[in-house]
């Protein structure tokens, strides 16, 4: 299906790829990974001819006659409904719908017809319907016009666009960062039947596990393709590197053993020509190289030096929303404890967000009771970063700030390196980091505080994977609570140990694992869930 040779592509003095080569076959599902900044979002580009091949040598070669379909950008606000703007991504059905209402001749009206049958045309509305559905839209939303969606739910159109059209070779970037928990396991399901092929971009390690055949791994500016998901390629990666290890060990022996009988006989005449073989087999030797694992600075929560009773937090009988004519919840009676390890599911829009604005005194209460001790220490992230950052200040600025008056530069600047932030880096301003740079700053400035509870909303959706992974080891050692919003399973699995399902305007503890929720959403209709 799709063919990559010999790739080589530079930007500005650093490489991505060097005579990188890979091949996908038809009807695979394909995994591409790599960390942050390493490619991978430039090699969809090049496959998209968004940005031109480099070299005369490259060569990146879709099979004849394929079509390949991508998400551009987000759909576009006009009075257009979101079910017309997904069956209008068919285009052959499109235009033949838009022939068939103006043609006059008879044979061409039996012509249009016929291959409106050819192509199931008429199912397209259930197909579309059931795509849109699946990816949070309500029967009601599918006939609305677009114009009346945010950005975000006109993005979930595009992907279901993308998707109802069904490309030979289908791309995604980064899909589970515009969807829930939900919409994220719905579309797993629906990439595991999709009768053509995928090669997707994700940092969601149980998406790559769970809808994947092959995994395609962009390390060291090469490109190399194994069977199976994300964790069978960590296996196979960790066992090329214990042979390459032992393949060294061996032939380092060989060079000591070889050296020291050069060194013994060089000098004498008898042995003069051994020596002098060794010494060739020596100059012959290719050097076996490791490639360095390439390390991820680690998130550190460090715990509060006053511990404060349970419950940390009460709600009561409480009302929660923006205003009597935006009520989102009512009757939320939900307790958080020390050392607590909440995952909060339920569908986009159902108020997850809202209830722990609530929880955190980011919004306040429509009614009820909400206690908590005084001293009470609450770390926020939002998963609008920008809510919490400062435009047109550095990151060296907002570390300032976190510590103690008067701290010396120098405790400044070692603060934002633990952060990740090098020398380099640390005079930046906000508007200029990467998303996952945010990321990392914001969880920082949180530490500082050193908080009893971690409310994170999202924290996810810039970060890689060998990041999330340092995520949860970092929340595993956290001494405080932890009420965590994420579409990550691998994260929530990772650190959760108590389920709060907001759903149906109400908030409750859920009795069941990830797994039976999961279940549960797959089996019902999209939107509220029957419990």
């Amino acid at each position: 299906m799709l063919t990559i040779s010999n790739l080589d592509y530079r930007i500005g003095a650093r490489s991505l790829f060097e005579n990188a080569s890979a091949q996908i076959s038809s009807g695979w599902k394909v995994g591409l990974v790599g960390r942050n900044g390493t490619g991978k979002s430039t090699l969809l580009k090049l496959i998209r001819e968004e940005i031109d091949q480099p070299s005369p040598d490259s060569a990146i070669r879709l099979i004849k006659g394929a079509r390949m379909g991508w998400v551009a950008q987000e759909v576009a606000a006009s009075d257009d409904t979101i079910l017309d703007v997904v069956l209008a991504t068919d285009e052959e059905r499109h235009a033949l719908m838009q022939e068939a209402e103006t043609a006059t001749d008879p044979d061409r009206i039996g012509e249009i017809h016929m291959r409106l049958a050819d192509i199931d045309a008429w199912s397209a509305e259930s197909r579309a319907a059931e795509v849109l559905m699946g990816l949070g839209f309500s029967d009601a939303d599918l006939y609305r016009s677009t114009k009346e969606f945010s950005g975000g739910w006109r993005m979930r159109a595009a992907i279901a666009g993308v998707l109802f059209s069904e490309p030979d070779l289908l791309l995604l970037d980064e899909p589970t960062n515009y969807l829930d928990l939900e919409g994220a396991a719905w579309l797993e399901s629906y990439l595991k039947k999709y009768p053509h092929t995928v090669l997707i971009v994700s940092h969601d390690r149980e998406m790559l596990n769970r809808c994947v055949t092959h995994t395609m791994a962009l390390e060291h500016q090469q490109l190399s393709v194994s069977p199976g998901g994300y964790d069978a390629w960590l296996r196979l990666r960790a066992a090329k590197t214990a042979l390459l290890e032992s393949q060294r060990a061996k032939q380092e022996a060989d060079r000591a053993h070889l050296q020291a009988f050069i060194d013994r006989f060089g000098a004498k005449a008898s042995k003069a020509s051994q020596a002098q073989s060794r010494v060739k087999r020596l100059e012959k030797m290719q050097e076996i190289s490791i490639p360095i694992a390439e390390r991820t600075t680690p998130f550190s929560f460090p715990s509060s030096a006053d511990t404060l009773s349970p419950p940390l937090l009460q709600l009561r009988d409480a009302k929660v929303g923006y205003g009597e004519e935006a009520v989102i919840l009512k009757g939320v009676d939900l307790r958080l404890d020390p050392e607590d390890r909440i995952a909060i599911v339920g569908a986009n829009g159902q108020g997850k967000t809202t209830l722990v604005k609530s929880i955190a005194e980011r919004l306040p209460l429509l009614a009820g009771d909400r206690t908590a001790p005084r001293a009470l220490r609450i770390g926020y992230f939002s998963q609008d970063q920008m809510d919490e950052l400062r435009p047109g200040e550095t990151v060296l600025q907002h570390v300032q700030d976190a510590l103690p008056a008067g701290s010396p530069e120098s405790k400044q600047r070692a603060a934002a390196a633990a952060m990740g932030f090098a020398h380099e880096k640390v005079g930046t301003n906000i508007e200029k980091l990467s998303g996952g740079e945010k990321v990392r700053l914001l969880l920082g400035l949180m530490a500082m505080e050193k908080p009893h509870v971690l409310i994170l909303d999202e924290p996810t959706s810039h970060l890689d994977i060998d990041s999330r992974e340092a995520l949860i080891y970092a929340l595993n050692d956290y001494k405080g609570a932890v009420i965590l919003i994420t579409h990550d399973v691998y994260l929530a699995e990772g650190t959760a140990d108590q389920l709060w399902l907001v759903n149906d305007g109400k908030a409750s503890r859920y009795d069941g694992d990830l797994n039976d929720y999961r279940k549960l959403i797959l089996q019902a209709d999209r939107g509220t869930i029957k419990l």
